[in-house]
């Protein structure tokens, strides 16, 4: 099962012309480039501290034990990371809640996380902010350079903290693959 989960995302990533182990993608059609190194597949996947609405720190530790996705968007507030969030938000449902967790990280302030939420009746995920510390997106090399915002991107670790499904999408203003990330996760979370 392992070796399936890992082939569909590193086929579908590499059969859709994604950025996979490059350090840039593209906003609007133009390179960007991302700072840091991009964790691998098969790798411990690294820690990082991000806040909650109440900037309250929260860490990848806190969820020992469960399947994490972590669904990366540059900004609440447009309209491909609003679909995103709220498409993950609608699925989390059809997992056990004792043994996997979605969360959306971005670098929007928790005040505005916390408003998007409410606003968009987002309340099934975790939705964490990168912007006191910019941990994860130092530990997983996903700001963009100038920028100050995080590369559109989904990460699956299982509960023994192995990094075993990503996804960097090489056009910041294009959808992640869903069905690749959902199928992973629920592949990966039943093993």
């Amino acid at each position: 099962m392992f070796k399936k989960a890992l082939c569909i995302g590193l086929a579908l990533v590499a059969a859709q012309g994604m950025a996979q182990d490059r350090d840039s993608v593209t906003m609007g059609g133009k390179q960007v480039m991302l700072s840091g190194t991009l964790p691998q597949v098969g790798e411990t996947a690294p820690g990082f501290r991000v806040v909650d609405a109440s900037f309250k720190p929260v860490a990848l530790s806190d969820f020992k034990g469960k399947t994490v996705l972590i669904s990366a968007v540059p900004s609440l507030d447009t309209g491909v990371c609003a679909l995103q969030t709220k498409r993950f938000n609608d699925e989390v449902g059809k997992f056990d809640g004792k043994s996997v967790v979605m969360l959306t990280l971005s670098t929007d302030l928790p005040f505005a996380q916390k408003r998007f939420c409410k606003t968009e009746g987002v309340e099934n995920i975790q939705v964490l902010s990168d912007s006191v510390w910019r941990n994860f997106a130092e530990e997983y090399g996903l700001l963009i350079e100038d920028r100050g915002l995080l590369a559109r991107s989904i990460f699956i670790v299982d509960a023994e903290g192995t990094l075993r499904y990503k996804e960097l999408v090489g056009e910041v203003s294009h959808h992640p693959d869903y069905d690749a990330a959902l199928a992973a996760l629920k592949d990966i979370s039943q093993q």
